[in-house]
């Protein structure tokens, strides 16, 4: 296969990530599965050497060491000029002559909008944390700093176990009102109490990455009837919709009808409460949105941005999508990570 305009899509969370090499007819040559994408926790060179992991290998599968553009969607780069850094980064591996860099989140409003010809939309990710961006066809786009509380932000899976625990606690010693969640989040872990469970994330004993494990506890509580699980899914829906009607806003797509996709982990998974809280909430707000839950895996997102990007036809965009449509029907969906 010639370079041509072939596109490398990259999409990286922060628990994997997903690369396809897409040929200039929109063909699906290369792809592979590597590890999370965390610069943060180990440095930016190091974190690219998880990604050339995965690309060597789809690359080799496509029969090319190089593209004429790369497409990445990458976790972690919430900032202009963290999207910068990694962008030279990345041109210092020579995969492609060009290089465009933004965060992942724009992968899953790429890979949810339909028009193909025209990408404008908003999205929504709450997996891990929760991030929203924007975007229109003349290239503005709206988005936010999306890198914990000091930037204001609030819920993701994370968010809501550590709320989730918070609440217990103080069920537990009498500091707060009760919740079924002071018997419900120890048990998940096999513990009789809030103390013991304290205790054994105090001291390592169930490793921190396992309080993830929460979230669904929480729902379930929340499904069951207790008014403090319920409050923390009804304030997820209100941060949902919150930061989507502003990023509608900001590019003046409030009074026109717009998608709004939904994805990531705790969104895809369609708790009632929480689907139907969002779109009450968005009829509400903003009458003309239209939510939708992305099922699409993220990768598709990033490839469609590489195709924008070098003036691909809308048949090519077409028979990418066509692609992962083909595998998702086959059961390989993918899981969303944050």
């Amino acid at each position: 296969m010639g370079v041509g305009t072939s596109v490398l899509a990259i999409d990286a969370g922060n628990s994997k990530t997903d690369v396809a090499v897409i040929a200039a007819g929109g063909e699906v040559v290369g792809s592979a599965r590597g590890g999370g994408f965390q610069p943060p926790q180990v440095g930016v060179e190091a974190a690219v050497d998880i990604l050339a992991d995965a690309v060597t290998r789809a690359f080799t599968e496509a029969g090319v060491d190089s593209v004429g553009h790369v497409s990445a969607c990458l976790a972690n780069a919430d900032l202009p000029v963290e999207e910068r850094e990694l962008a030279a980064a990345l041109r210092r591996r020579a995969w492609g002559r060009g290089v465009d860099v933004r965060n992942d989140t724009f992968a899953v409003l790429r890979a949810g909008l339909l028009e193909d010809a025209e990408p404008r939309g908003v999205a929504v990710v709450c997996g891990a944390g929760i991030n929203c961006v924007g975007m229109l066809p003349d290239g503005r786009t709206a988005r936010f700093p999306a890198i914990g509380r000091i930037s204001g932000d609030w819920g993701g899976g994370g968010g809501l176990a550590e709320e989730a625990l918070w609440y217990a606690a103080r069920a537990e010693d009498g500091r707060g009102e009760a919740t079924a969640l002071r018997e419900a989040l120890p048990a998940h872990f096999g513990l009789a109490s809030m103390y013991a469970l304290i205790e054994a994330l105090h001291l390592g004993s169930i490793a921190p990455v396992r309080r993830h494990e929460l979230t669904p506890v929480l729902f379930a509580t929340a499904a069951a009837g207790d008014a403090v699980a319920r409050s923390l899914v009804d304030r997820m829906a209100d941060e949902v919709v919150a930061m989507s009607t502003v990023a509608l806003d900001r590019l003046g797509l409030l009074g026109e009808e717009t998608p709004v996709l939904l994805g990531g982990s705790v969104l895809a998974a369609r708790h009632p409460q929480l689907d139907d809280r969002v779109r009450a909430l968005l009829a509400d707000r903003a009458p003309k949105a239209v939510p939708r839950v992305v099922a699409a895996r993220p990768v598709l997102g990033a490839a469609l941005l590489g195709l924008d990007q070098v003036g691909a036809p809308v048949e090519v965009h077409a028979r990418v999508r066509g692609h992962y449509e083909a595998a998702q029907g086959a059961g390989d969906v993918g899981t969303w990570g944050g």
